[in-house]
């Protein structure tokens, strides 16, 4: 498979700058591969779903992960000797003190070199109440950062800080706002270490969650700490060359065995999310049984997968030739997804984090995975 195989032609205006209000009226397209589309409101799920079944959910916490610091003079190395001006996206905390994280120039930093976070560009004066050092650039990039403070110190100077993470093909439009420190986050989030938020989850209000339980339908909260790595794009023309960054995630043994007994009464697991259903399936053996996981996964899922735990997937709508479109064509196959995409761009549906959602049934198997009809 090609990365052109994933392509698709997406207007502009269609990208959603702002969520549905309230959120539970946002679109909901339900897919059922050989089945005709059917368009529906979020507030319907319930109608969708059966007694018994299991809601799975992602509550992982949005920090603000986006921080606007100063590079401080070097004594060498030419120049003056002034501060530059940098930008950090936290991606992944691999100690009390330190995290790696995307910045901005990148190429220009070097292993020493004292930043400053969370001062004005204009200040001279490089004391301040968040400042790091850069330790190491790792693969890829990266940039390892060992800050002055430490555990919940750390996470106190981040928050009064940093910045809501929006997605770029949002920032690139408007700048984050007060708003968004509610509406990028869920209203079951409680684990803080995302930098992105697990959209899909983002439909969800106290209201519906209520008339689901009142359905049937359990409710189960897995962590996925999704990462920046989510919003790079795939630079390999040939997919299996691409490699995915990875992300911690964790399913507590109480819920996995809680889905196994659902599966095992006959209920569906309903992941709500691609990040939920990455983590179920990173923990779910080739036996279909879903086990405890503490550690992090990489997992790509593309067209020909087996899926082993997932059995019905909420998500939005997702960027052409993006490993998230590769996901969803694996799971409802993927004539049915392009056109199931060409059908929400001609009626007007929203794409993307702040975008409307869909409802897909996985396609049935043959012998080389899902059906791609």
């Amino acid at each position: 498979m090609r990365l052109s195989d994933f392509d698709f032609h997406l207007p502009d205006e269609a990208i959603a700058l702002r969520p549905a209000e309230p959120r539970d009226s946002a679109r909901l397209l339900v897919v059922r591969p050989g089945d005709r589309l059917e368009d529906r409101i979020v507030r319907d799920l319930p109608d969708f779903l059966r007694p018994g079944d299991a809601l799975v959910f992602n509550d992982t916490r949005v920090i603000p992960a986006r921080l606007m610091g100063l590079r401080a003079g070097r004594e060498t190395g030419g120049g003056d000797g002034s501060p530059v001006a940098v930008e950090a996206t936290l991606h992944r905390r691999i100690a009390p003190d330190r995290w790696v994280a995307f910045m901005r120039p990148g190429k220009r930093l070097k292993a020493g070199d004292r930043i400053a976070f969370g001062h004005d560009q204009g200040r001279v004066c490089l004391a301040g109440l968040l400042d790091a050092t850069v330790v190491a650039k790792h693969e890829g990039g990266e940039i390892e950062l060992a800050f002055d403070f430490s555990g919940v110190d750390l996470d106190l100077a981040v928050a009064a800080h940093g910045e809501m993470p929006l997605p770029p093909y949002i920032a690139a439009k408007r700048a984050e706002d007060d708003r968004d420190r509610a509406d990028y986050q869920t209203v079951y989030a409680r684990e803080d270490g995302s930098v992105a938020a697990p959209t899909a989850g983002l439909h969800f209000t106290p209201d519906l969650l209520e008339r689901l339980k009142a359905r049937g339908v359990s409710l189960h909260f897995v962590t996925l700490h999704v990462g920046a790595g989510t919003f790079l794009p795939v630079k390999t023309d040939v997919i299996a060359e691409h490699r995915m960054h990875a992300e911690f995630g964790e399913v507590p043994a109480d819920v996995a065995e809680a889905l196994n007994a659902v599966r095992a009464a006959g209920g569906r697991i309903v992941c709500v999310g691609t990040t939920s259903l990455r983590l179920l399936e990173s923990a779910t053996g080739e036996d279909g049984i879903v086990r405890p996981f503490a550690d992090e996964t990489a997992i790509f899922i593309t067209p020909g997968y087996r899926f082993r735990a997932a059995d019905v997937l909420m998500t939005n709508f997702h960027l052409p030739k993006s490993t998230l479109f590769m996901l969803v064509s694996a799971f409802a196959g993927q004539a049915t997804m392009k056109a199931a995409y060409e059908h929400a761009i001609a009626t007007g549906y929203r794409f993307y984090s702040y975008g409307d959602g869909s409802l897909l049934f996985r396609a049935p198997l043959n012998e080389n995975g899902p059906e791609q009809a």
